[in-house]
């Protein structure tokens, strides 16, 4: 695949109490989707990339010492037509409040055994979702 097709983001799974997963929708989108981006040039790791947009995304605080690699997952992008997304997906704790700004328009709780009639991209639909069902 060509690199210009390839979106490359670090995601985050951020789970509450009772095992649902914050879910964000980027302003113009119709999907839900892990919260998470793109590295800038001075983001020294995959953590510190997290760290930064669920902070600016969210207006939380990761707790980097939770982090928990999940894997690397890969799906067509939602609202990149003709692109594929490859993250590499952490599991982590956060401190709220949780508030959507910046790109984000929705916050929302999912539980992934029963995500209901939501629209989500493909990405956390097929592969982070069921990964988590039973954790």
């Amino acid at each position: 695949m060509s690199e210009a097709r390839l979106i490359r983001i670090v995601a985050a799974v951020i789970r509450d109490a009772e095992g649902c997963v914050l879910m964000v929708r980027k302003r113009g989108a119709q999907v839900l989707q892990q919260p998470g981006g793109k590295r800038d040039p001075d983001d020294v790791d995959d953590l510190h990339t997290l760290e930064r947009e669920l902070h600016e995304e969210l207006g939380c605080l990761m707790r980097r010492d939770s982090a928990r690699w999940l894997g690397r997952f890969s799906a067509p992008a939602a609202n990149e037509p003709g692109h594929v997304v490859e993250a590499e997906v952490y599991e982590v704790r956060a401190e709220g409040p949780f508030v959507a700004q910046a790109e984000i328009e929705e916050i929302r709780w999912v539980d992934p055994r029963e995500p209901g009639d939501v629209l989500i991209a493909r990405l956390s639909r097929e592969e982070i979702l069921p990964l988590l069902v039973g954790t």
